[in-house]
């Protein structure tokens, strides 16, 4: 047990609440692959609480000294953690056909831990600085409820996905759903701290609002996620400002607040959020990058009419057969193809929660085809040799149908094509109008498809 008391002493005596929280975290550091074994080892249920009340409050081989009633709260803490480690490693090995009791125990003690960890900030005095402890707990705990819950196969999802933790086949996942009540107890500890700035839990209130995001995104509870956005809203006033928080819990929050926005069609907000989480994301985070580009590209779709570039998608390979073969489509103007874009990634386009905001890029890809046309009718023949060169602007229905037709492969009669260019013109995806009796459409002169340059 030495390493740990010596790393929980070392700690506290330099105030360093992330080297504190290590020696609560239930994975072996690479350079001690055993650690936790000779931790459990170390002692037994019989002795365990005198050895750890003498390493914490009565050893005199050193002179660190802590409170009583601080001192009995860690007690508590490490007694349960301790308890955690031997029902970790027992899940570790145990046979699959017992893996559902074995995880179940494991986050039942987790969670004791963790309410340990509650009780010595709100009854024993824990101070700000040791926060971090809060992170870890709250970080394993979601991870053992989702293993807990896969063993029981309430939860298809896994602890550790690319995508940003949503599942949208979730129906019953009875740990997952406990963790998020636990999770929303240290979100309140942290929150209603009325201590000065300087000395307050407030400082670690964005690391446990993002874990809360990720498991409301797993649980397909992304409204309650709102909930914590009106009470931030609400303590406003009593908290520090968000670039004052570390980068990493900025970066996380911006993500999910833009992804929130995404999923209400709130495009603009959404890009905003996500173009800031991209620019201070850290350039080697590349999954990190990859997940906000997976909306932050159908959002620059919608709002300014732009398209990935290789360059851009070149890190990312999944990205690059995602979105390539729709961009493609789109710029060329070919809806057959960009149809069957949408249909070839459907599963990964619905899976992403994409789907929808993608398909609204097909009215590009028909904006492009047009503006083809309208680029092949050429020039007016000019009146005057010195007046520059004006394009044609009362185009044939029939012209735009026929490539229409061609595009998507697909034979429509003129209603349909009217109806079309009726709803291009609406969308102010071209300036115009539709002269039906003489069945031809007059474009503006001054910019018929806007941003294109013609």
């Amino acid at each position: 047990m030495d390493p740990i008391f010596e790393g929980f002493k070392k700690a506290y005596e330099e105030g360093n609440g992330y080297d504190l929280s290590m020696t609560l975290s239930p994975v072996d550091p690479e350079d001690e692959p055993d650690r936790l074994y000779k931790f459990f080892r170390s002692t037994n249920f019989s002795q365990v609480k005198k050895d750890f009340q003498y390493r914490i409050l009565y050893d005199s081989a050193t002179p660190f000294k802590l409170p009583a009633e601080e001192g009995n709260g860690w007690v508590e803490v490490y007694l349960a953690y301790w308890k955690a480690v031997g029902d970790i490693l027992n899940a570790e090995n145990a046979p699959k056909s017992n893996a559902k009791a074995s995880w179940t125990k494991v986050y039942d003690s987790w969670k004791e831990m963790t309410n340990a960890l509650i009780r010595g900030y709100t009854n024993c005095g824990f101070e700000a600085w040791t926060v971090p402890c809060l992170y870890v707990a709250g970080k394993y705990m979601r991870i053992f409820a989702i293993k807990a819950d896969e063993a029981t196969g309430a939860s298809t999802g896994s602890a550790n996905n690319f995508q940003d933790d949503f599942n949208p086949e979730a129906e019953k996942n009875e740990k997952l759903e406990d963790a998020a009540r636990q999770l929303n107890r240290i979100f309140q500890i942290c929150l209603s701290d009325r201590a000065p700035l300087e000395e307050s839990r407030k400082w670690g209130i964005y690391n446990i609002i993002n874990l809360l995001f990720k498991t409301y995104f797993k649980l397909n509870s992304i409204s309650l996620s709102k909930n914590i956005l009106k009470a931030i809203q609400a303590y406003r006033g009593d908290m520090p400002t968000l670039d004052a928080f570390p980068k990493a819990h900025q970066v996380t929050f911006k993500y999910y607040v833009g992804v929130i926005y995404f999923l209400e069609e709130n495009y603009e907000e959404s890009e905003k959020h996500l173009t800031e989480a991209w620019q201070m994301c850290h350039k080697d985070a590349i999954r990190n990058k990859e997940l906000i580009l997976t909306y932050l590209i159908p959002c620059h779709l919608l709002t300014t009419h732009t398209l990935p570039t290789l360059a851009l998608l070149s890190p990312y390979p999944r990205l690059q057969e995602l979105f390539l073969p729709l961009s493609l489509c789109i710029k060329k103007g070919d809806l057959s193809g960009f149809d069957a874009a949408l249909v070839a990634g459907e599963d990964e386009f619905v899976k992403r929660r994409i789907y929808l905001t993608l398909e609204r890029g097909r009215d590009i890809a028909l904006r492009n085809l047009l503006r083809k046309v309208f680029i092949a009718g050429g020039f007016e023949e000019a009146k005057d040799a010195n007046t520059p060169p004006v394009r044609r602007t009362r185009i044939p229905v029939a012209e735009f149908g026929a490539a229409i037709s061609l595009g998507s492969n697909e034979t429509m009669d003129s209603d349909e094509v009217e109806c079309l260019l009726a709803n291009m013109i609406y969308k102010n995806l071209m300036k115009g109008y539709i002269a039906r009796e003489r069945g031809i459409v007059v474009l503006s002169k001054g910019g018929a498809f806007p941003g294109t340059g013609v």
